[in-house]
């Protein structure tokens, strides 16, 4: 089975690559060319949707974490979209689900970002009176 690989944005800073197909030591390179593209374009906020994919070796564990290095030298990071049992056992048995944030879905990755507006007023100033 091939790689396929779709990325858009999906929030301002965060762009989501939606990885489909088996990542192998084949198809393995495709994926960190992808990474390696994004993060030299300024994208230092990805989160790589799992769910499409069917196959996951050390080759592909190699190239995310790789990945993850890479952006966060910039600060940014990687969140992971998985719900599938048989992927998600991978990340446990090898202990990155402890470096990576792993979500059910692409809103619940967003979410975890989203930062409220928050407008802090000094002690005795009604709000929209701060300067």
């Amino acid at each position: 089975m091939d790689l396929m690989l779709n990325e858009y944005s999906a929030a301002p800073g965060t762009t989501v690559v939606e990885v489909s197909g088996e990542i192998d030591v084949y198809t393995a390179p495709k994926l960190r060319e992808t990474l390696v593209n994004l993060v030299d374009a300024g994208n230092y906020r990805l989160i790589v949707d799992m769910e499409r994919v069917e196959f996951l070796d050390s080759t592909g564990l190699g190239v995310l974490v790789g990945g993850l290095k890479r952006v966060r030298a910039y600060d940014g990071g990687i969140d992971l979209v998985c719900t599938q049992g048989r992927i998600l056992r991978i990340f446990r048995i090898t202990g990155l689900s402890n470096v990576f944030a792993i979500f059910d879905s692409i809103d619940e990755a967003l979410a975890s970002h989203a930062k409220p507006d928050v407008h802090l007023t000094e002690p005795g100033e009604s709000p929209g009176t701060a300067e």
